[in-house]
């Protein structure tokens, strides 16, 4: 595979820090924990439909109590439009008696005791420590799966080895922000149908254009 040199890399970030220069995710949330179930809705779902279920749930159950109060059917309520309900609200459900017990009702913020809440795997973890924490991690979603191989900017077949190879690859200054560039890059303009590779602005760089 023919990958972006650490010059190109640097370019590419570069271009993307000038249109972008302190990208924010598109979830909303208010604190730690209402950004953990905004994440953990998420999966195979898009952004939209998840701040659509949360932006009156949120009103009233933004802590681990007070989703515990409200309770899975009348989470299901609020949550059923977002998809694969049942296994998300029982998760919620779970999470929040997890964070009471283990961690005094905060959010951690290292990704293996992330990892020990139910519906909690390595992306979510990731998303967290980053947006809330500040974390240079690099989550690793179906955009940045598609669009880094594609580009040139990391290798790997699996969500762990993009991670593992962008880690390597990308400069420490962009570590915070990266992913969130790849991830509206791959959104918006690299999308899976139709690419607008005429309006892309990495597009004298990207690897795909070589061929």
């Amino acid at each position: 595979m023919n990958l972006l040199t650490p010059l190109e890399i640097e370019e590419c970030l570069s271009r993307w820090k000038k249109q972008n220069p302190d990208p924010k995710p598109e979830l909303s949330f208010t604190n730690a924990f209402t950004l953990l179930v905004a994440v953990v809705l998420s999966a195979q779902a898009t952004d939209k439909s998840v701040n659509l279920a949360t932006k009156d749930l949120f009103k009233i159950a933004d802590s681990p109590e007070k989703m515990l109060e409200l309770g899975q059917e009348k989470l299901i309520e609020y949550i059923k439009p977002v998809g694969l309900y049942k296994n998300k609200s029982k998760n919620i459900i779970e999470l929040c008696k997890k964070l009471i017990s283990d961690f005094d009702s905060k959010v951690p913020d290292s990704r293996e005791e992330l990892m020990t809440l139910p519906g909690v795997g390595r992306k979510t973890a990731n998303v967290v420590l980053n947006v809330y924490f500040g974390k240079p991690t690099m989550p690793v979603d179906t955009h940045l799966l598609r669009v880094c191989p594609k580009t040139g900017l990391a290798e790997g077949k699996t969500p762990e080895e993009i991670e593992e190879s962008l880690l390597k690859r990308i400069p420490q200054k962009y570590l915070k922000n990266a992913h969130h560039w790849i991830l509206l890059h791959g959104r918006y303009v690299c999308t899976a149908k139709n690419p607008k590779c005429t309006e892309c602005i990495i597009k004298d760089l990207c690897r795909h254009n070589e061929k």
